[in-house]
């Protein structure tokens, strides 16, 4: 017998084998299959490392997470150019979004609290002097009991849910003053944490030594604060899908609300399960108590 022609019968029999033990159907699933999903830095941490588990254990899926901002998540998601849009804000918050399109699976809850650089000395702000830094009424810290520098506003770029949900809820629906902007939270942390005199916002799990995390008419920035409301400035982390996502994104966002990625990665990150809260707010903003 033919070399060639032995080498081809035992390619069949090892194929034969693979079948028996269900290897074709492992490399027929898995086999170079991924997910993009697009949007909120402030949701990206979470997305990615459990995307990497996620990999971990699906041999062959690959989750690629890629920042942006909300809006451009929103966007993305509407127009199916992605399998996940991150956003930070609801639907229907963000303009040239039909949210009824859209099916809207909540993951996580993130609280945003402002940060100042450690040169700066203050600790806590109340919410109208803050609102007074944010919208350019005050210039100096020394105005508020600081040192004599500058006041440096670094706000997050238009579109930004984290920015949107400061503006919201820590600055009374006002608008931040002009200033230097910054596409994600972490660059937005750095710069804070060399620049004298600056000022800005990111979320929980962005929060470092490198920083003063302020407080707010004395109320700390924490996670048992969240899920009372106490503490104001927090919003939910939502990835967004088409109404009928394929199998593959509805298997992983399955996971991310899994005990096994809620009860221990969640909470790693710095973010709070949505099963802990003590409060839900609808996109209004209303309030109520869980019952």
């Amino acid at each position: 017998m033919k070399k060639s022609r032995v080498i081809q019968l035992l390619g069949l029999i090892l194929v034969g084998v693979g079948i028996s033990f269900g290897y074709t159907n492992r490399a027929h699933t898995d086999a170079g299959e991924s997910i993009t999903a697009v949007g909120s830095t402030a949701l990206q941490p979470l997305v990615e490392a459990a995307g990497e588990q996620y990999s971990s254990e699906h041999t062959g899926v690959f989750i690629n997470v890629q920042g942006g901002g909300s809006g451009t998540g929103l966007s993305q998601i509407q127009s199916g150019a992605v399998a996940i849009g991150n956003s930070d804000i609801f639907a229907e918050e963000q303009a040239g979004i039909n949210a009824k399109q859209l099916q809207d699976h909540q993951v996580a809850v993130v609280g945003i609290a402002p940060i100042i650089n450690k040169q700066t000395g203050i600790r806590n702000l109340t919410k109208q002097q803050l609102i007074q830094v944010f919208t350019g009424q005050v210039k100096n810290w020394r105005e508020l009991g600081g040192k004599n520098l500058p006041i440096v506003l670094i706000n997050r770029a238009q579109g930004s849910g984290t920015r949107k949900t400061f503006e919201s809820y820590a600055l009374g629906g006002r608008k931040s003053a002009d200033s230097q902007e910054q596409d994600s939270s972490g660059l937005a942390r750095s710069i804070v944490a060399s620049t004298p005199g600056a000022v800005s916002y990111v979320a929980f799990s962005y929060l470092d030594h490198s920083v003063t995390t302020l407080k707010v008419d004395r109320v700390a920035p924490t996670e048992a604060n969240v899920r009372t409301n106490r503490w104001k400035i927090w919003s939910y982390e939502h990835l967004y899908t088409q109404k009928q996502p394929d199998q593959l994104t509805k298997k992983f966002i399955t996971y991310i609300l899994s005990s096994a990625v809620q009860k221990k990665l969640v909470k790693q990150l710095g973010y709070i399960s949505v099963h802990d809260m003590q409060v839900q707010r609808r996109a209004t903003g209303k309030i109520t108590t869980m019952k």
